[in-house]
């Protein structure tokens, strides 16, 4: 069985897609970016709590305030991709599920009253979305640089509040020359996929 999807768009997202590493100067447009959201923001997560935050880093003075806490071998692209967004896990998120899980809204109290079990759902659920965000930027034609070589603290720090766990920053942009580190293997169906 094929699969549906056309091969180029399989293509495109996954088999010839690579983290990104330089850029060109060709800017990200706020209108790419809102084409990204509304397309990835169907993606499921549970209870539909979308606990995802995105901080778009455009301004010189913020970027340089980024950059100081991204790890040595991080820090040149980070300072020149177009764009850089740091995706965060809301641990609040539970306030938004009324409007998100209209059908059963008492979901809020009765799964997430507790700030343990926000953050371990927000940490799980805006991972799924992160990667949704990811194959998102790559649908509109652009290169993602996800890293997770940073200060986390830091970044929430400078950048968040408590409520607000940084999972990672993502460079965004269409790639530059020597964009692509060579493609590293991947396991075999069989290594991977176990019936029972």
């Amino acid at each position: 069985m094929s699969l549906v999807l056309d091969p180029a768009a399989q293509d495109l997202l996954f088999r010839e897609a690579r983290t990104a590493n330089t850029f060109t100067d060709e800017p990200v447009t706020e209108e790419q970016v809102q084409a990204i959201y509304d397309l990835v923001k169907y993606g499921p997560t549970a209870f539909n709590q979308s606990p995802l935050r995105i901080t778009l880093v455009r301004s010189p003075e913020a970027r340089e305030r980024l950059v100081k806490h991204m790890a040595e071998g991080n820090q040149a692209k980070t300072a020149t991709a177009p764009l850089v967004a740091i995706l965060s896990a809301d641990n609040e998120f539970h306030e938004e599920l009324p409007a998100l899980f209209p059908h059963f809204p008492q979901a809020k109290d009765v799964f997430f009253g507790e700030r343990s079990a926000r953050e371990g759902a927000a940490a799980l659920n805006a991972a799924l979305q992160a990667a949704y965000f990811i194959i998102g930027v790559r649908a509109a034609g652009l290169a993602a640089g996800p890293m997770t070589g940073l200060d986390f603290a830091g970044v929430q720090k400078e950048f968040l509040d408590d409520d607000h766990a940084p999972l990672m920053v993502v460079n965004i942009g269409k790639p530059g020359d020597d964009a692509w580190f060579p493609r590293s293997p991947r396991l075999a169906y069989d290594d991977v996929i176990t019936t029972v």
